[in-house]
């Protein structure tokens, strides 16, 4: 073996052999601000590396003609459709995947089978059904036959929650393929079974409800990421839906109005000529005007008509369809101009939803469409509903929400709130996934997320103080502080969340703020969004278009952000591990020694010295003054000739500027910082000095880079500082505030002293009575 040999072979030993006999590690980089290159997938025609859809980008497209009927009686809702489905992509397909979500509701479903049970002391018959599957109630999909467009018998499959059915052809790449199914479900019981959709009866009158939510045979999503999209669906993950156009005719009870996606197109047949005049008088007005009132809405209640009528609705390039039913509906509308072009906000609601309800929904639909057209595209439907059910869903045009006072009309700012910003945040859903069609059953966070953070930005235009519970980063503070077991990173598919609100809501909408108030600026960050929304409107964006498109459009590396924020489970936890006050030398001999000699007199005396002097001890050498010699005089500090001489030298040297920033007073403080928490932000550190004022200072992320364990930093000033204070305005979700501050402060907490004895006060329930409530009995 030649030494050159000899050389390569070592060299491949020791940088190759050794890493891989004592583990991987040599080789991983681990740096926070590794690039996200190898996490997300490679750019292509498709795709590009900028985040945007590339040029030869493609999507499927389905066209649906529905007929549906509601039977009052039975609950059931009976349907036929005829899909048109549209092969954009460059492959040849020989099957089709059709989604059957009320499948879900089957009794051998697996989302029953797969829910983990305990017996509680107080569990009920109720609850004892849901772990049984509801087994009384025959849920699910009943699909009757699936044939061509012309009849003839087309084979299908179901699994579970999907239905693939197997082409006569395979269908080419810039073909369609027309086919018809005919179905019908139980409609389940909302309030009983809970779900997205369902009836909820009213034992007070005994008129129902409808919302038809998941009701017919959808197409999964076919797209160049992941072919078909079928996972099943359990439950938590939402939908993956393609886009298309809807022919819908609905039969219902003749006195029941219908709030639906989509136009209505023979408004002649299904409404009076009241009703008529006063929609169009809601066209034009800029407050809501009601339609449907609450007189005429009671008095269907009693009469429950036995004859049927059907209402038409017509939508245009959406990627699903929802409507609701009930005689029960006060209805009212108003105009909204997006950008010259008016539409119409409306709400559907009940009785039991009054006075909140007429006063506020259709507003916050309002003031949704106006707060999301700003900040990411102009809304571009004719139409935006409220429909009150006591939940929470969206579709694309209409939405299901809650918000019913109590009896007597008053109501908890906890309700009224809360129905403001569910209202917000399930018209905002029009946007987010409806527009911007992210896929759901994949990645909750893309839809809830981004929706979330929007919805935070309208509550806040909404009203000064608005109390917004998910937004701001000292809310999710008790998250990111909990056991790292029960925390999973926000990227994990829907079905794996372990705390599904805080970490698809709850931690991106945080995230974003974070990013837009503090990182990036509301100017870049604005400007970044809105070209992520009109990027991919009507489109099918993976994370990686979100990330890359927010980079591209700021010039700002975002990555080490994704992936603390997104990949991993991290905590925000920065402390000031010490400051150390630096004084300058000034060389000036006099001076210096002066400083010197003050430092030693009051260093802590050692505690022979201190009982010495108390006892009034007299040493030796106080007795014999002749042993005194010149060391008994001399002090090591006292300048001397030589010291004298050196400084005339350095200021000699000094220049005009020099001298001038000696001769002012400044002060030096090395600050040390200790990333504890893991995840690396920006250090925001406020000086308080002596004076009363203070300091604000901003240092980027990227101090952080050639060590993310502790880095220091040196602030010099002109007054003394006497707090340092990390993160003063709780903009970073720090888990940890008390080692903010340097020097400490000591924790406070308060306790209450109570008299001795048994005649101790009582604890007030304060939430037997609403505040408007106190506010009725004060008055009288």
């Amino acid at each position: 073996m030649t030494n050159s040999i000899k050389k390569i072979a070592i060299l491949f030993f020791s940088v190759v052999c050794i890493p891989f006999a004592y583990g991987q590690k040599e080789f991983y980089n681990n740096n926070k601000f590794k690039q996200l290159d190898e996490e997300l997938p490679t750019p292509n025609v498709y795709r590009t590396g900028s985040g945007a859809p590339g040029a030869e980008y493609w999507q499927q497209k389905a066209d649906y003609v529905i007929e549906a009927s509601i039977d009052e009686k039975l609950h059931r809702l009976n349907g036929k459709e005829t899909v048109t489905y549209f092969n954009n992509s460059p492959e040849t397909l020989t099957y089709l995947w059709i989604q059957l979500d009320q499948n879900m509701r089957a009794t051998d479903s697996d989302t029953y089978k797969i829910r983990q049970n305990k017996i509680k002391k107080g569990t009920n018959i109720n609850q004892l059904a849901a772990i049984d599957g509801f087994p009384e109630y025959d849920g699910g999909h009943k699909i009757q036959k699936v044939t061509t467009a012309d009849g003839q018998d087309l084979k299908y499959t179901i699994n579970k929650t999907m239905m693939r059915i197997d082409l006569p052809t395979p269908l080419k790449s810039g073909e369609n393929f027309a086919f018809k199914i005919d179905w019908y479900y139980n409609i389940n019981d909302r309030l009983l079974m809970g779900g997205r959709g369902g009836y909820e009866t009213f034992a007070e009158d005994g008129n129902t409800i409808y919302t038809i939510t998941q009701w017919f045979p959808r197409m999964a999503v076919y797209d160049d990421f992941n072919g078909w999209q079928h996972k099943q669906f359990l439950g938590n993950g939402e939908f993956a839906l393609t886009f298309g156009d809807y022919d819908v005719k609905i039969t219902v009870p003749s006195d029941h109005i219908v709030a639906s996606t989509g136009e209505l197109q023979n408004p002649d047949d299904v409404l009076t000529a009241t009703e008529k005049q006063r929609f169009e008088e809601a066209k034009k007005s800029d407050k809501p005007v009601v339609i449907v009132t609450q007189k005429e809405a009671e008095k269907k209640e009693k009469t429950q008509a036995s004859d049927t009528k059907t209402w038409h609705y017509k939508a245009e390039n959406v990627r699903d369809f929802a409507f609701g039913s009930s005689r029960k509906f006060i209805w009212d509308a108003m105009g909204v101009d997006i950008n010259g072009k008016t539409v119409m906000a409306m709400s559907y609601y009940p009785k039991e939803a009054n006075p909140l309800y007429g006063q506020y929904s259709t507003e916050a639909v309002a003031h949704t469409l106006e707060v999301y057209s700003k900040y990411t595209i102009d809304y571009p439907y004719p139409v935006a509903i409220s429909v009150e059910a006591s939940n929470g869903m969206e579709y694309p045009m209409i939405c299901f929400n809650y918000g019913r006072p109590e009896k007597d009309g008053t109501y908890s700012p906890r309700i009224k709130y809360g129905m403001i910003s569910v209202i917000i945040h399930e018209v905002g859903h029009n946007f987010f996934p409806m527009i911007v069609n992210s896929d759901e059953r994949q990645w909750t966070w893309m839809d809830e997320g981004l929706n979330t953070f929007c919805q935070y930005l309208a509550e806040q235009e909404w009203e000064d103080g608005y109390p917004s519970r998910r937004g701001p980063a000292e809310n999710i503070v008790p998250y990111m502080k909990g056991e790292k077991d029960n925390i999973t990173p926000i990227m994990t598919n829907s079905e794996s969340l372990k705390q599904f609100g805080n970490n698809a809501y709850g931690k991106p909408a945080t995230a974003l703020n974070i990013l837009r108030e503090t990182i990036m600026g509301r100017e870049l960050f604005d400007y970044a969004f809105k070209e992520y929304a009109q990027r991919w409107a009507f489109k099918h964006p993976k994370p990686a278009d979100f990330y890359r498109t927010m980079e591209d459009a700021s010039a700002v590396d975002l990555d080490w952000f994704w992936r603390g924020w997104f990949y991993t489970t991290e905590a925000v936890d920065i402390s000031i591990k010490n400051v150390i006050v630096k004084e300058l030398d000034t060389q000036d001999p006099k001076a210096e020694s002066a400083k010197q000699k003050a430092e030693r007199d009051n260093q802590p005396k050692q505690i022979t010295t201190i009982h010495n002097e108390e006892e009034k001890l007299v040493t030796r050498v106080e007795k014999r003054p002749e042993l005194k010699d010149f060391y008994n005089s001399y002090d090591p500090l006292d300048p001397n000739i030589e010291d004298f001489d050196n400084y005339k030298k350095y200021q000699s040297q000094l220049n005009k500027k020099d001298k001038a920033w000696l001769a002012s007073k400044h002060f030096v403080y090395q600050v040390d910082f200790e990333n504890v928490g893991g995840l690396v932000m920006p250090i925001i550190i406020e000086l308080q000095f002596e004076d009363g004022s203070s300091e604000k200072k901003y240092i980027p992320a990227e101090i952080w880079k050639m060590d993310d364990t502790v880095v220091s930093k040196v602030f010099v000033t002109e007054k003394e500082v006497t707090q340092f204070v990390l993160d003063p305005n709780r903009e970073t979700a720090d888990i940890d505030t008390e080692n903010n501050y340097y020097p400490r402060k000591p924790e406070v907490s308060r306790f209450k002293l109570y008299k001795s004895g048994a005649n101790q006060p009582r604890t007030y329930d304060s939430g037997r009575l609403n505040p408007m409530q106190k506010a009725k009995k004060n008055k009288k």
